[in-house]
């Protein structure tokens, strides 16, 4: 994910990578009205006297009275968003999903209500977004928050999970996910292989958490799609490591590689697969100096909207974020669509649900998980380019 070059410079990078892999791992987001009553209006038998006419206004009835605007309730929010602001870890990851969130609703005239809260808050959080009337509730980010939330008694309004809980757990009723997961960009990688009528695969991933993650849904799409078990190869940067890595892959010949692995790993790794067709997550994209991306020459990844294709029409009215990484970028464009979702379930859940958003092409399927399918990208001369051609 994070762009390094061989050298001092690379290094320093290098440990900054630690820290936004860790953080993604932990990550991997009507206007009211009020019914007004008409006065009745009885015609009067006689005309009336100019003091009958008009009334003093203490002598007016008390339901006549107008109340002042103070003494009239607050209108419920249609959504609320709730977001671990005050966070130390998570706080810079949850103001980007903000900023796209209100940006979306700015652009929709709405006023969504935010709630933001620290670690160990998401409860007492979301009983606030419940207490305000919220009819739709966008939230948790953090997965720990969402199992916690996931737990607690009490019914929700629509909730849009922001996270997914793990494998096999069910969600809760009035509960449905949209995610940034690193599942997703597994998913699209098995079938872009598939289609490229690979047989034999070669999977290389290093051990920090959200590759392993990558690596193995990866495997496991690849398996149901109907491919056999991967060759798996471990990636360490010790040189010996990397000879025995190197002798590997030159006596098993492999039709296509998915590097689990971060840019500048995957760089390193790149010359070593020779001619085989390699392809990689949204890891590798992450601003590297050119010379890194020529050295990713011809690595095939996928990547969302918001990032492949910035000057598209559809985001033409939508600020950007200044943002010092990619990953931010990514969970920028979750609160755009986050929004998005949120606005479809204000009058109760859709029975379908599909848009192209700035996370890709969003879709909701039978298990009330939205589905996001990712451009597919390849680095040609240093330029990031559709992975046709086109």
């Amino acid at each position: 994910m994070i762009a390094l070059v061989r050298s001092g410079f690379a290094a320093a990078r290098a440990r900054r990578g630690v820290v936004a892999l860790a953080l993604a791992a932990a990550l991997g987001l009507p206007a009211f009205s009020a019914a007004q009553t008409p006065a009745a209006s009885v015609a009067p038998a006689t005309p009336p006297t100019a003091t009958e006419a008009t009334p003093k206004p203490e002598a007016m009835p008390a339901a006549a009275m107008p109340l002042p605007a103070s003494a009239l309730p607050a209108p419920a929010p249609a959504m609320a968003l709730v977001l671990p602001l005050q966070s130390a870890a998570y706080g810079r990851a949850a103001e980007a999903v903000r900023a796209g969130f209100l940006a979306a609703a700015d652009l929709a005239k709405a006023k969504p209500l935010v709630i933001g809260h620290n670690e160990g808050g998401a409860v007492d959080a979301f009983a606030k977004a419940k207490e305000s009337g919220a009819a739709v509730i966008v939230g948790p980010l953090v997965r720990d928050d969402l199992k916690t939330v996931a737990g607690a008694p009490g019914e929700l309004p629509w909730t849009i999970a922001l996270n997914q809980l793990e494998e096999g757990s069910p969600l809760r009723e009035r509960m449905y996910t949209l995610t940034l997961a690193i599942d997703g960009d597994a998913r699209q990688l098995a079938r872009a292989v598939r289609d490229s009528g690979a047989q034999v695969v070669g999977v290389i991933a290093a051990d920090a958490p959200l590759q392993k993650r990558l690596a193995a849904a990866f495997v496991a799409d690849w398996i149901l799609l109907g491919g056999g078990p991967p060759v798996q190869l471990r990636f360490e940067r010790a040189p010996e490591m990397l000879a025995l890595l190197k002798r590997e892959l030159g006596r098993t010949p492999l039709d296509a590689v998915l590097l689990a692995l971060d840019a500048a790993d995957a760089a390193l790794v790149k010359p070593y697969v020779g001619q085989v067709p390699v392809y990689a997550s949204s890891l590798v994209n992450d601003r590297q100096p050119r010379e890194v991306l020529r050295d990713l020459d011809d690595v095939r990844f996928v990547e969302i909207p918001w990032l492949a294709d910035p000057t598209a029409p559809a985001f033409a009215n939508l600020p950007r974020g200044e943002f010092p990484n990619a990953s931010l970028d990514r969970l920028y464009a979750l609160g755009i669509d986050a929004f998005r979702v949120a606005q479809a379930f204000r009058d109760g859940a859709p029975d379908k649900l599909e848009f192209d958003g700035a996370t890709g092409h969003v879709s909701l399927d039978a298990s009330r998980q939205f589905q996001r399918d990712l451009r597919l990208l390849r680095f040609e001369a240093g330029q990031v380019v559709p992975a046709d051609g086109r």
